[in-house]
């Protein structure tokens, strides 16, 4: 299969010619004759997403997984973490048993499963209902990891015994990022010594950034070794808060949706977990105005964050590479030949024309 495209975006460059696809790998890029129009680019990969076009990943069944991946593949994403928010103890089996039946079956594939809580400051909880919220328990922590496929796990490093959990975690591979956390700078760094990786949503639902008390926002966006997701939808951050970040961290930025399933389906109500949500404008919200998830989609974030001033090859880097890298799959995110074969096709103005994953074409935009 060719793509017909008449570049592709190779290790930060743009190379001229066409893509060439056998069976689930790429097997040449540049080939010639070059295609007629379009750009090809890594599939995108969202490592925080709640839900998607109607579908809330906390009760959803397989049948609404793959609605919500339908939407999803139009938005050019190839792989992603369906994320859980925090909720009762008894809820997070069935949810986690779910994503654990799908397999491989799934296109766009869900790599595993975020649990964003529910070790998370009551300070800070921001859309997470309080009453759902623990202190870490390590046993606990292992207990909701075991039952499937977590991947990664959001919580408030300064909360007791947290640092426990952050090293039994990164032993057994789990991501841990900090996020709704009142932690200061010093625990901030005690937590990625100890194994955190990134840091969940920046400059939001943390202890805020201040000239003599950086909290943990500070510490992770002056760290080399921390991974900084951002919610670049012009809501969570103002563009320059968030192209001052992305300037910072460059390489480490990594942009994530937190969409919930509003997204795709424009104003009105809608769920997170067990809350309604109210999107006006753009912006989901609880009924007392706290925000709660985005409606942001991931070729959005890329041609929000290129309007900034980023080059499309880092804007694309951070919406690829730097996740896959982040969640252990160096093999996604990547253009190579010989490489899986998931890759969104971009227009002039940068919107999805096609999506392919593992060489099956699941998205074409009439």
């Amino acid at each position: 299969m060719r793509l017909g495209v008449r570049a592709a975006l190779v290790d930060g460059r743009l190379l001229d010619g066409d893509v060439e696809i056998e069976g689930d790998r790429v097997s040449r890029l540049g080939a010639r004759p070059p295609g007629a129009a379009g750009i090809a680019v890594p599939g995108f990969v969202d490592v925080h997403i709640n839900g998607f076009a109607g579908v809330d990943f906390l009760d959803a069944d397989a049948d609404g997984y793959r609605r919500a991946g339908e939407a999803l593949a139009a938005t050019g994403v190839t792989a992603f973490l369906p994320t859980l928010v925090s909720c009762p103890l008894d809820a997070y089996g069935e949810a986690v048993a779910t994503v654990a039946s799908l397999g491989g079956c799934l296109r766009p594939r869900a790599l595993g499963i975020h649990l964003e809580g529910p070790f998370l400051s009551p300070r800070w909880a921001g859309a997470h209902d309080p009453r759902h919220l623990r202190e870490p328990e390590p046993e606990l922590a292992h207990r909701l990891c075991a039952d499937g496929p977590v991947r990664m796990m959001t919580l408030a490093p300064e909360l007791p015994r947290a640092m426990e959990v952050i090293e039994g975690l990164s032993a057994r591979g789990i991501v841990v990022s900090c996020g709704h956390s009142d932690a200061d700078a010093e625990i901030a760094h005690a937590a990625f010594d100890r194994g955190a990786e990134a840091i969940t949503h920046v400059h939001n639902a943390h202890r805020r950034w201040r000239p003599r008390d950086p909290g943990l926002g500070g510490v992770a966006v002056a760290r080399p070794d921390v991974t900084v997701q951002a919610i670049v939808d012009h809501v969570h951050l103002a563009p320059e808060t968030a192209y001052a970040t992305f300037l910072a961290a460059r390489g480490r930025f990594c942009l994530v949706t937190d969409a919930i399933e509003g997204a795709g389906l424009g104003s009105g109500d809608h769920r997170l977990g067990a809350a309604t949500v109210r999107v006006t404008d753009g912006a989901p919200r609880l009924a007392d105005g706290t925000l709660a998830g985005s409606v942001l989609t991931m070729d959005q974030a890329v041609r929000n964050l290129t309007a900034m001033g980023a080059p499309l090859a880092d804007a694309v880097h951070a919406a690829t590479r730097v996740p896959a890298r982040l969640v252990g799959r160096p093999d996604l995110g990547v253009l190579h030949e010989g490489g899986t074969a998931d890759v969104a096709v971009l227009d002039d103005d940068l919107r999805v024309a096609r999506t392919v994953v593992e060489g099956v074409e699941v998205f074409t935009r009439a």
